[in-house]
């Protein structure tokens, strides 16, 4: 039987025919769809744009499921998940980000920070530290090692604080100096407290000081160790170098400079500094430090609260007309108590402390703020006195 080519000759069209209809038609399709897709990105973007979180990440789910290959969807959406604290969520899309092996080296270093972030947020510790430790050497190693120094520091680990720190200085050339010496004061601290080795808090708090000189909690803390010690002498001589180094500190060790200077018979000295002060910025701890210490010199305590009125003269001060107040023999007395506490009442808020980072408020000072883990925040005067 011959084969008949004529048949073949006739088919060609017809197959060539119907590969044209299928590719229109797949062509037609792939037109829908990536009309969809970008419809349905602009319709979570306009839900962002509203605040509506839950119709956007419904909408950028449509779009991933229409164009799984984006990942810039991919990532708005991982963000828009640790947004709304579905930390799960936002992991498994990072996570996802990370399994793929199209994306580019700068893709992959961001999935990898955003994975890191979701962690944080989640309160999962070590997943956030060793996510944020494979971040050394791309474009995000400095924000990675900002979040490791907060988490070291929130979870008290100074030596690897430190460490981080360190490189730190190195990359941006940012002077860490201050809170490197913070660092070495907590370990001194733990070392005195806690382990009951105070050679070993001394020797870090020298090195703190070396370091970072112009820092005034290491010689803070060392005066405070040293008198501990039965060191008065050598306590008072640190305090003393504080107006040198860093005379805004002095109004916090005020009364405390009054009593180490008494007990070294020093007090004149520190009388002297404490003037020395109040004439270069008048501080309501300083005034009473002086009050008291003219009270111990001998001097009549009506001439001492005098101190009072000489600073309202400098400054208008409630706080101080209530502690002038306090010493005085009016009458009636009854009505002489009842000014008085109303005068306390009204005072009390006056005399916090509060951070200059976020607002927070607290009675006594603190080198690292409660409220924002900002160091140094705190200026060393009270509310009454900004």
């Amino acid at each position: 039987m011959e084969f008949d080519l004529t048949w073949i000759l006739l088919g060609l069209p017809i197959v060539f025919a119907l590969g044209w209809v299928a590719s229109r038609l797949d062509l037609r399709q792939l037109r829908i769809e990536n009309r969809q897709a970008p419809r349905a990105y602009f319709k979570g973007l306009n839900y962002l744009l509203n605040e509506q979180q839950d119709q956007a990440i419904d909408a950028f789910i449509e779009a991933v499921q229409k164009d799984p290959d984006t990942s810039e969807l991919h990532f708005a959406l991982g963000n828009l998940f640790r947004r709304r604290g579905e930390y799960e969520r936002a992991v498994r899309v990072h996570e996802h980000l990370l399994s793929r092996g199209d994306i580019s080296a700068a893709d992959r270093a961001r999935a990898q920070h955003a994975l890191a972030l979701d962690f944080l947020k989640a309160g999962l510790i070590d997943h956030a530290e060793t996510a944020l430790r494979k971040l050394e050497g791309t474009s995000y190693e400095q924000q990675a090692g900002l979040a490791l120094l907060a988490l070291y520091e929130r979870t008290r680990e100074w030596d690897k604080a430190g460490e981080i720190a360190q490189k730190l200085e190195k990359l941006d050339q940012a002077d860490f100096g201050a809170r490197l010496a913070h660092y070495r004061c907590e370990k001194a601290l733990a070392a005195w407290k806690k382990q009951n080795d105070p050679e070993s808090a001394q020797t870090l708090l020298e090195q703190a000081i070396a370091d970072a000189p112009r820092s005034p909690r290491p010689r803070i803390e060392l005066a405070g160790l040293l008198d501990a010690q039965g060191q008065a002498g050598r306590a008072f001589d640190e305090l003393a170098r504080l107006p040198e180094h860093a005379p805004q500190a002095l109004p916090l060790v005020a009364a405390e400079l009054v009593r180490i200077g008494q007990a070294s018979g020093r007090l004149p000295q520190a009388i002297d500094l404490l003037e020395a002060s109040f004439e270069r910025a008048p501080s309501l701890d300083v005034t009473e430090a002086l009050v008291q210490a003219r009270q111990l010199t001998g001097t009549d305590a009506a001439q001492a609260r005098q101190g009072y009125l000489r600073h309202m003269r400098q400054e208008p001060s409630l706080i101080a007309a209530g502690r002038w107040l306090a010493g005085q023999e009016l009458q009636p007395e009854e009505a002489r108590a009842t000014v008085q506490r109303s005068l306390e009442h009204a005072m009390r808020p006056l005399a916090r402390y509060r951070c200059a980072a976020c607002g927070f408020e607290a009675q006594s000072y603190f080198w690292q703020c409660p409220g924002c883990q900002a160091w140094d925040s705190f200026p060393p005067r009270r509310i009454e006195e900004l």
